[in-house]
């Protein structure tokens, strides 16, 4: 851990810029001291004006934590250093009764975890510096108003104590004086608040948990302003680790042993009158990326309220337009500009005006749909902010599923029901809940859903990512729900304000309509309009186009000019000709695999079957024509579709057992026959006959290359179709590249045995058709010896493709089927794996992937590696393939535009990073 603990932002007390930076840029100092805290130094340092603070770091953080949330040595002096040179600096001291200090106490993560963490307001208060607030400002209600909101917070976050209860009292207190706002309450109302807010405090802290503030056998409100401040630099602490923040970095893939900051800021504030406001902002579009200012605001509000939906928002347009806060409103626009030229991006920022002065309390690059990472990356490109590789790496290559989503049908016809503000762009329907654990369950069901909520709490994660969508009466474009569902890529609609939701009754009813909603009926949203539709909207998937090409395109440049560094190709796994041509329009360069069983399914099982039971080879022959015959057809599809692009193709990989009936379904069949009397001695034959194929343990059974040995006519059939079908669209003036792959090899006798079978069933094709034929012969690396033998096996394979799927399972004695759902999650909340092996590429496959590049150029320079499991299309699993040297990778169709953007990326990184702009 770093020597120094705490580190200051901000001026001293005669105007000069005192700033201490945590590292040489905001990069460096965000692991030190946080995003919050290097953003607010960096703002200081070029001059913004920042209200003075200082930052406690995440290694403090992370040191506390572990040693079961006791401070290290020393850390508590320090903070007080700190503490009385900010006083010092403000000329306040916390407590005071005469001019009280009183500041927030946030967190601060290396990455922006929004809404995840906990924040305390106005600490400092009691019921004597109240009354300083009050004679300074000369303003009761807003000295009431800021005490309220400190002791309700200060419970809820510190204290644990529920945070409805205070709700509940406000509704109570707006009840009995007949208004509707908090804002149309007075000093008195707020007043009475405060102590009966201090009695809810009393009444449910846990006084075993928190002696500190016991007093004479009760729970009572701090008065001591250090004890407060202690108190809260724990919670914030302590929310590092709450069961939400915990389940974001899950979602997001953020490590857990970074640790969050700690910022003690000096309070402003936006709740002092029709000259005050606060506000959060984009200096472009986060939804679509028009470049605007985009956000919110709310004149004498704090800034809870923005993001809580407690009030509605005001459009940031018109705060230079609204009356006694034109100039700050000037200056915040002016602001913009300064932030995007610093760090050329688009920026997220919190702001306070107080009495018509403005103070910028965060900035961080702004979290933003992948329709506007794609647009903000081309324009500031085009502005000449970045390079093109800079541009590239803006989009993160997960995003690009936002927009490979489905989108309500164009053709589709439908009355909207309500309308709400557009918050995450894309289209879901599914069946209306009304809590996050209503949303897991009906995900446990299989069956849709849509979060209808009055407003999303960080609580409500795990039901946020359960749901198809997320609808919210209340919020604007900056409040939690729209904030994470813009992360996650849900679509998501807020501020609906004809839904008055009963979320205990589990209804919802549509002001201006004689809808009532109830849990389970179907609705339909879309996040990019804002409309809510009563009953199902068919959905669509989009096409490539537009700025998604653009940024692909430039993606491309990158990936295959070699004089950036060594060229990673993308290729598709599909298995019929319309993936095919799937996988041709989203810019595959070729398929990666062909898993020709796949051909067998539907209509065709019965062939396979046939081949498999036949009792005479007279059927065996005629069932094997006929599969021939069918696989041709498909590979002439397929080869069209690619023409000119190289197309693997599998030999037959899994075990005859799966193309054949359940004999334990036959046997019941046969048990309910026998006892109604009947005759079921050829049944009773055909159940010995499937039994016969049953395999104790079938993945490592009868399957790959031994299929092809023990039933040579299966790979003959199979060659044949292949080679047939591209003599004959060669000779119609196409290219065709197949190449034949050899699956599950353990031994170089069995690759060398089946590939000599192979050669020999295409030369007879060429000697029939007068084709010359040229088709590679690889093999596929699924098993660990295959991996660790590959300077033997090599000598016979023109390519090895790596099979992590079934690498994995073989490496980690792991079963995808029954591990994911048994105990991964486990695992993984026990960290005992950082990441889901069949995900992304565990570290020991990939030693494995190394030994088998490795050996397979020992044993045949001119080899071609490339990947075909499913971590081919993981972002992640990329960079390492790419650094291990692998030619290509292969993976889903709808993954090959996020494959190529990341395969981009994943050189970029590997060549230094980005080019400057000239």
């Amino acid at each position: 851990m770093s020597e120094k603990h705490v580190y200051r932002f901000g001026k001293d007390e005669n105007g000069n810029n005192v700033t201490e930076v945590a590292g040489a840029t905001v990069d460096e100092a965000k692991w030190i001291t946080g995003g919050k805290g290097a953003n607010l130094a960096e703002m200081a340092n070029i001059g913004l004006p920042v209200p003075p603070g200082f930052s406690i770091t995440c290694q403090t953080c992370v040191a506390y934590s572990s040693a079961g949330n006791v401070w290290p040595d020393g850390v508590l002096d320090e903070i007080d250093v700190y503490r009385k040179d900010l006083e010092k600096r403000m000329g306040k001291k916390l407590g005071d009764k005469d001019d009280p200090l009183l500041v927030s106490v946030r967190s601060g993560a290396p990455f922006s975890m929004p809404g995840m963490m906990d924040t305390v307001l106005n600490l400092g208060l009691n019921d004597d510096s109240v009354q300083g607030l009050i004679k300074k400002t000369g303003n009761p209600r807003f000295g009431y108003d800021s005490y309220r909101r400190f002791v309700q917070m200060f419970s809820d976050v510190v204290m644990g104590v529920d945070g409805q209860l205070f709700e509940d009292a406000i509704n109570a207190k707006k009840a009995e004086r007949g208004v509707k706002l908090d804002t149309e309450l007075n000093a008195d109302d707020l007043k009475d608040l405060v102590a009966t807010f201090k009695q809810i405090f009393s009444d449910n802290v846990d006084p075993e948990k928190y002696p500190e503030v016991v007093v004479d056998g009760k729970p009572v409100f701090p008065h001591d302003p250090y004890l407060q401040l202690r108190l809260a630099e724990q919670a914030v602490f302590g929310s590092w680790n709450t069961p939400r923040a915990i389940l974001y970095r899950k979602q997001n893939k953020i490590p857990d042993d970074l640790g969050t900051a700690v910022n003690v800021q000096c309070m402003v504030f936006g709740n002092m009158g029709d000259t005050s406001a606060t506000g959060v902002a984009f200096t472009r579009n986060p939804a679509d990326g028009t470049n605007e200012r985009y956000g919110d605001f709310l004149v004498n509000a704090q800034g809870e309220d923005v993001v809580a939906g407690i009030r509605n928002t005001e459009p940031i347009s018109d705060l230079p337009k609204t009356p006694g806060l034109e100039e700050a409103g000037k200056e915040l626009y002016h602001v913009f500009e300064i932030l995007e030229d610093h760090y050329a991006d688009m920026m997220d920022l919190e702001f306070t005006i107080q009495e018509g002065k403005l103070w910028m309390l965060q900035t961080r690059v702004g979290k933003r749909t992948a329709l506007s990472a794609l647009k903000v990356a081309i324009q500031m490109y085009e502005e000449g902010r970045i390079s093109r590789e800079t541009a590239v790496m803006r989009v993160a290559p997960e995003q690009l599923d936002q927009l490979l989503h489905p989108q309500f049908d164009p053709k589709a016809k439908y009355e909207v029901l309500a309308k709400g503000l557009n918050a995450s762009p894309g289209a879901a329907t599914g069946a209306v809940v009304f809590s996050s654990a209503d949303a897991e369950a009906f995900k446990e069901a299989g069956k849709p859903s849509i979060l209808v909520r009055w407003e999303t709490t960080p609580d409500d994660l795990k039901g946020m990512v359960a749901a198809e969508g997320i609808l919210t009466s209340h919020g604007g474009k900056t409040s939690h729900a729209a904030v994470i569902a813009r992360g996650m890529g849900a679509p998501c609609v807020c501020g609906v304000e004809a839904l008055h939701i009963d979320a205990p009754n589990k209804e919802c009813k549509v002001a201006g309509t004689d809808v009532v909603l109830h849990e389970g009926d179907i609705i339909s949203i879309d996040g990019t309009t804002g409309d809510v539709i009563l009953g199902e909207v068919p959905l669509v998937r989009p096409q490539l186009g537009g700025d998604l090409e653009t940024i692909l395109d430039w993606a491309d440049e990158v990936r295959k000019d070699p004089a950036r560094g060594r060229v990673i190709g993308v290729r598709a796994n599909a298995d019929n000709p319309a993936d095919a041509q799937l996988s041709a329009d989203n810019g595959a360069e070729g398929i990666g695999l062909d898993r020709t069983e796949h051909m067998f399914l539907g209509e065709r099982k019965q062939l396979i079957q046939n081949f498999i039971l036949a009792e005479s080879d007279d059927v065996k022959q005629e069932s094997l024509k006929k599969l021939g015959e069918a696989q041709k057809g498909d590979f002439l599809g397929m080869f069209k579709a690619m023409d000119g692009k190289t197309v693997i193709v599998r030999l037959l990989d899994p075990p005859l057992h799966e193309f054949l009936d359940n004999p334990r379904d036959l046997e019941v069949e046969i048990t309910k026959e026998e006892c109604a009397g009947k005759d079921c001695t050829e049944k009773r034959a055909l159940l010995a006959k499937l039994d016969s194929f049953q395999e104790a343990n079938p993945m490592l059974g009868l399957r790959g290359c031994r299929l092809g040995i023990v039933y040579p006519e299966l790979n003959v059939m199979q060659v044949r179709a292949i080679a047939g079908a591209a003599a004959e669209l060669k000779k119609e003036g196409f290219d065709p590249k197949p190449e034949i792959m050899i699956p599950l090899v353990a031994f170089e006798s069995e690759i060398e045995l089946v590939r000599a079978g192979v050669e020999k069933t295409l030369k007879e094709v060429e000697e029939e058709t007068g084709v010359k034929l040229e088709i590679p012969i690889g093999t596929m690396i699924e098993l660990p010896r295959a991996a660790i033998t590959a300077d033997e096996i090599g000598k016979h394979a023109d390519f090895f493709s790596f099979g992590t799927n079934d690498l994995t399972q073989t490496c980690l004695g792991f079963s995808r089927d029954d591990v994911e759902s048994a105990f991964m999650p486990l695992y993984l909340e026990k960290k005992i794996v950082k990441r889901n092996p069949f995900a992304t590429v565990d570290p020991g496959v990939a030693k494995l992937v190394q030994m088998g590049v490795e050996g397979g150029h020992k044993a045949n320079p001119d080899i071609v590696c490339g990947v075909c499991g499913e971590t081919g299309g993981d972002p992640e699993s990329i960079q390492v393939y790419y650094d291990l040297g692998l030619d290509y990778v292969s993976c889903s169709p709808y993954r090959v535009p996020i494959a190529r953007l990341a395969a981009a990326q994943a050189k970029i990184n590997s060549n230094g990073g980005p080019a400057k702009v000239a």
